[in-house]
């Protein structure tokens, strides 16, 4: 994005445009709203925000709903249940600063560094992290971002600023998860714009981390659960037990594959956020599964899945600006002593905070962040929802710091549920209804839930089947690519529109087999490297493409195969910088099939150069073999 040219602070821009929901495709209005990057500062720069408001189906609507997503660190721009509230009012959705507008505070150092041969949260990678967010808070702030901007008393008063230019009296407030702590500081910050509250997963103040007394506690329910429940009962009569031992015992390996014990652990707690199958392979059951299977490669599933997601899942800047909120309240934890000796222990805060010493007493925070570290009362109308098995957000944590300090408060406990995703998928129309009715009219009407308890056989793919797959497809499609490479070795005096055939498509299947040798080298050579890293996926792409292109290649003046010695000289160095070029086109997971594409793209082109270049050579010399004799030369007259 950009802030349009002559745009004023407060501005919004608004063009018909549509938006895909749960329910299909609805009318919306898609446009820019311009806000100062630092208010108080008369010299602040401008920075554009993004602003959608899906249109409600009602000619006169009620007050609008504004929605708040998690994260921090995730984008405010994916609404898909939007269309459960358009019957009676708009649903506005505003972008995040720093996530969403036109000053992005990424920190590509810190997802490099997190990246370790030991773990996410090995010791020396929780100092090279700490370090990393140092870096690229210097960066930022050498580039001219002022990072104190990007709070959480801004983004209120960037949604209060996109009320007022939308002309909207009142707001209704729908947050999830950390955006609940936005909805909070809103009603605190502007409580005459704000009709009613609905905040799903609630985190109130003083818990942007896991405490691992508290996901203890939580695992010993899903104990006494598994203990009713048949299916899991056989497998594990005393699930608490077994989770204590198996991760008091995590194997380093599997075979040759690196088992990381703290990504194990992290994706562990991430995994216990959702029940639901369609949050699988990260749910509950999966997870319960994989921890207590006793098999290695179901682990080693999960240290490679937590290395593939976790590091990229974040714009980490804007999540230490906005999470810095709760430093105070880490400091304090890890002060007393931190983990106690718990099933998962500190890996997962370990990871969010960088550790006892880790990277908040280096990033830049607003001062405004004191008013916002205590929950404080609230005349808001304010529903509080929970899921009774949320491990990212516990329902106790709402029931006992903010409930009692909201006289309009009202809060209901899901059982069977755990976090956002689960309230919203296990049983929508129950969740469509409870909203609506208390925007509607504040009354709190959870009737058509019905407990359930969680499935534990809600597992599509188990850790262990998705082990076999990581390793079997990679390895699949290098056999594949070696046995393309021999058939045309054996078929290089095929016709000549057959080898061009077969070199229009041949590039593919080829670049994704040099691509698995990188993977499966990575893994089991270098695990402190992505898979989507040059070292990764340029070699063998390179590699492949070009020895499949060079069998395939024609002689400059023939219809025979060319030499493919002095092919491959001239199309791997071609494919290793088209492949260079393809990867560094895109920081997304697409990033390698782009290299791909420009590892054929250049080694064709090189070849085609140098197919040209030969035959005018040859062309030349042929000439220069015949003498040219006088009377073969123009005389000038006609």
């Amino acid at each position: 994005m950009a802030v349009p040219e002559g745009a004023a602070s407060g501005s919004v821009t608004l063009n018909s445009c549509s938006v895909e929901t749960e329910a299909g495709t609805r009318a919306a209005d898609c446009g820019t709203l311009v806000v100062p990057e630092k208010r108080g500062n008369p010299g602040s720069a401008l920075i554009a925000l993004p602003v959608l408001r899906i249109r409600s189906t009602s000619p006169r609507p009620a007050e609008p709903v504004f929605r708040l997503g998690g994260g921090p660190g995730l984008s405010n721009l994916e609404f898909p249940e939007a269309s459960r509230f358009l019957e009676h009012r708009d649903v506005v959705l505003v972008g995040y600063r720093g996530v969403d507008g036109s000053r992005r505070l990424d920190c590509p150092e810190v997802a490099t560094v997190m990246l370790s041969r030991e773990g996410l949260t090995a010791p020396q990678t929780l100092l090279d992290t700490a370090r990393a967010f140092e870096l690229c808070s210097t960066r930022l702030r050498d580039d001219g971002v002022d990072l104190t901007g990007y709070s959480v008393a801004e983004r209120v008063d960037d949604l209060e600023a996109a009320r007022t230019a939308l002309d909207y009296p009142v707001v209704d407030l729908l947050s999830s998860s950390a955006g609940t702590r936005t909805a909070l500081a809103y009603s605190w910050r502007h409580p005459a714009a704000v009709a009613r509250s609905v905040m799903i997963s609630v985190n109130p103040p003083g818990h942007m981390f896991w405490d691992p007394r508290v996901t203890d506690a939580q695992f010993a329910q899903y104990g006494e659960l598994c203990r009713r429940d048949p299916f899991c009962f056989q497998r594990t009569p005393d699930l608490v037990a077994a989770l204590r031992d198996s991760t008091a015992h995590l194997p380093t390996g599997w075979g040759p594959l690196t088992i990381k014990s703290t990504n194990v652990r992290i994706l562990g707690q991430y995994g216990m956020h959702y029940n639901g199958a369609q949050s699988a392979p990260t749910n509950a059951a999966t997870t319960l599964d994989a921890l207590t299977s006793g098999d290695p490669g179901a682990l080693w599933a999960m240290s490679v899945l937590a290395d593939l997601a976790l590091p990229g899942s974040n714009v980490w800047g804007e999540f230490a600006s906005y999470a810095s909120l709760d430093a105070p309240d880490v400091a304090a934890y890890y002060a007393a002593g931190g983990d106690p000796g718990s099933i998962l222990g500190n890996a997962s805060t370990d990871f969010l905070w960088g550790g006892p010493q880790g990277w908040s007493s280096s990033w830049p925070q607003d001062p405004l962040n004191a008013e916002y570290r205590r929950t404080r009362p609230s005349e808001v109308e304010t529903l509080l929802v929970s899921g009774g098995l949320d491990f990212s957000t516990p329902p106790h944590n709402a029931t006992a710091d903010l409930l009692p300090l909201l006289p309009r408060g009202h809060q209901v406990v899901l059982p069977g549920l755990g976090h956002t995703t689960d309230i919203w998928a296990q049983q929508p129309d129950a969740a469509r209804h409870l909203v609506n009715t208390f925007f509607d009219t504040g009354g709190v009407d959870a009737s058509r839930f019905v407990d359930r308890a969680p499935d534990f056989t809600a597992i599509p793919v188990s850790m262990s089947t998705a082990a076999r797959l990581l390793v079997g497809i990679p390895l699949g499609l290098l056999a594949l690519g070696a046995l393309l490479l021999v058939a045309l070795a054996r078929r290089r005096n095929t016709a000549a529109r057959t080898r061009t055939w077969v070199r229009a498509t041949i590039w593919l299947p080829l670049g994704l087999a040099g691509w698995s040798f990188g993977v499966l080298l990575t893994w089991t050579v270098f695990p402190g490297d992505s898979v989507l890293s040059a070292t990764a996926v340029l070699p063998g792409v390179a590699l492949f493409i070009a020895l499949g292109a060079a069998l395939t290649e024609p002689s400059p003046t023939t219809s025979t195969p060319a030499r493919p010695g002095l092919s491959v000289t001239i199309a791997l160095p071609a494919a290793v910088l088209g492949g260079l070029l393809g990867l560094q086109a895109s920081a997304t997971p697409a990033a390698p099939l782009l290299a791909v594409l420009g590892t054929a793209a250049a080694t064709h082109l090189a070849l085609t150069a140098g197919r040209v270049l030969t035959d005018r050579q040859r062309t030349d010399r042929s000439l220069g073999r015949r003498p040219r004799r006088q009377a073969d030369l123009p005389s000038g007259r006609g």
